[in-house]
């Protein structure tokens, strides 16, 4: 048998979760939470095998709950049953220690083959997730940033300073004030660690800025 612990705080969800594991010959629903806290006390208490969370719930999140169960009780698993389905839910619940993540709207069959998954140790995900998942991974990496430490502002100045533009050049470019470049300027030599305008020249054109086509 699998037992199993509802948390949820509706009551109907509840209910209906209730009603459809229970059809199923091997699993029994040993109990029901309706807060994130309440559900590591009842895990505590009865050790199911799989403990169904939701995210956002008024008595306390899954996300902590999911966390203390990981780390207290590795064997009770965790399938996330959520409304969400925006990145920062998913992988947030994932480094809390949930074993799948499933959407409230999936199918009957689909919730019961999810529940036998993450029981046997397996991790599975709604279709819809497991896209958003492939799609994050398989990205491009982002390249790092060139001078990270200097502002957007600060970039664009150095890339004028690069192309040889006098200060009254950039601020007409730029739609600023000389005082205010001349401001820009002196913030970049300290952030590159050089002296004078040769040497930021010198900097912006080893990393590429500078390039007047």
């Amino acid at each position: 048998m699998i037992r199993i612990l509802i948390t949820d705080d509706h009551p109907l969800f509840r209910k209906g979760m209730r009603t459809l594991l229970a059809a199923v010959s091997d699993f029994a629903v040993i109990g029901e939470a309706s807060s994130g806290p309440e559900a590591v006390a009842l895990a505590r208490k009865l050790a199911p095998d799989l403990v169904l969370m939701d995210l956002q719930m008024a008595g306390g999140g899954g996300i902590e709950a999911t966390r203390a169960l990981a780390g207290e009780l590795p064997d009770a698993r965790v399938l996330v049953v959520s409304l969400f389905e925006d990145d920062d839910s998913i992988f947030m619940a994932l480094r809390a220690g949930a074993r799948g993540y499933i959407l409230k709207d999936a199918e009957e069959e689909e919730m019961i083959r999810a529940v036998r998954a993450v029981a046997a140790g397996q991790a599975i995900f709604s279709p819809t997730i497991a896209a958003r998942m492939l799609a994050f991974f398989s990205a491009s990496p982002r390249e790092p940033e060139t001078f990270p430490e200097l502002t957007t502002r600060e970039r664009e100045i150095l890339g004028l300073i690069a192309q040889g533009c006098p200060n009254q050049v950039i601020a007409d470019r730029l739609f600023l004030s000389p005082k205010t470049v001349a401001n820009h300027v002196s913030s970049i030599f300290a952030k590159l660690r050089v002296a004078d305008r040769a040497g930021a020249i010198v900097r912006a054109r080893e990393a590429g800025f500078g390039d007047r086509t």
